[in-house]
């Protein structure tokens, strides 16, 4: 994969958790209707003790096989059960 494929640059903050920077699989993408913003998530019960805000950069070089959902519409989530299993995907409820 060559290039830059999200709607937001390379350094634009992103959600993350401290074990996806650590390299655990991203398991559960979120693409955020009110600003584009992305969550790249573990799986696991969000827990604000190992929450992180970092340059989307950080995240998907670490995990470029998140290219495949660069596509995800705002939104949209998308879940897989492991790394290389298919991504699901579905929108967000309104409110």
């Amino acid at each position: 994969m060559t290039g830059w494929t999200f709607d937001q640059p390379r350094n634009v903050a992103c959600i993350t958790c401290r074990s996806v920077v650590d390299g655990q699989p991203v398991l559960v993408v979120t693409h955020y209707e009110d600003d584009h913003s992305w969550a790249f998530l573990d799986g696991s019960e969000p827990d604000d003790a190992t929450a992180l805000l970092v340059a989307m950069s950080t995240v998907v070089d670490r995990h470029p096989d998140l290219h495949d959902i660069s596509d995800l519409p705002p939104g949209w989530s998308a879940k897989r059960d492991a790394a290389g299993q298919p991504w699901s995907m579905r929108q967000l409820s309104e409110g």
